[in-house]
């Protein structure tokens, strides 16, 4: 049952891993679940000579947030990029966070999205959107925002599909947070209070090209 397995020519996360790596990037934390073996024994057992890879386990699925958690031991004191295992990002998205000095987001062109990418329309329009300010850091994250907050929002709109640069601050974050609605601690909920709480600052990088979706096997 695991997405980044499903085969599309080779595993899907061959394709990710690949894209990681033509945008510089050489060390890789897989965080994965301790059912996950097939996972960890393909990737323990490839050969990746760009990539160095290693794990990280997150105990239980209690969010994205505490899945960030789990790899700080990787990542320590380093800026470092998460991104999901069932997403295909473009590759100068990834390029573009790589090159930053500090905390920054990749904000995604909702139009080029729904031109080119693999997301209908319908379920596009729930993703979160991102607000940012006068000098295009970021505000907030808009969670399902209604009709009448996107229409304030100025075009193109950016839609967040987690991509991230971040520093050590996102882990005192991810440990400070309550769970969401959802009973998940969660991502964007750790960012924010990284910036209302600890003074963090998000670049927003802006990319037109689409991210490809695998959230379901459809």
């Amino acid at each position: 049952g695991v997405k980044a397995l499903i085969p599309i020519g080779r595993p899907f996360l061959d394709h990710v891993l690949t894209v990681a790596a033509d945008a510089g990037y050489r060390q890789v934390c897989l965080v994965i679940g301790p059912e996950h073996e097939e996972l960890r024994s393909y990737y323990a057992a490839a050969r990746t000579p760009r990539l160095r890879i290693t794990f990280a386990v997150q105990q239980e699925p209690l969010g994205t947030a505490d899945a960030v958690a789990a790899a700080e031991p990787f990542a320590r004191s380093e800026p470092f990029l998460m991104i999901n295992s069932d997403n295909y990002y473009p590759l100068e998205a990834l390029r573009g966070l790589r090159t930053l000095d500090g905390p920054a987001v990749a904000v995604f062109d909702r139009d080029a999205m729904l031109a080119g990418g693999n997301i209908p329309a319908e379920r596009l329009c729930r993703f979160a959107v991102v607000e940012a300010d006068a000098g295009n850091c970021l505000r907030r994250i808009l969670e399902k925002p209604d009709p009448e907050t996107l229409a304030r929002l100025p075009d193109p709109l950016g839609v967040s599909m987690n991509g991230w640069r971040f520093g050590p601050a996102i882990f005192e974050a991810c440990r400070s947070i309550g769970p969401s609605p959802r009973g998940e601690l969660e991502i964007p909920d750790a960012v924010q209070y990284s910036i209302d709480r600890l003074g963090e600052r998000y670049e927003v990088v802006r990319c037109r090209a689409p991210v490809l979706d695998l959230s379901s096997r459809a």
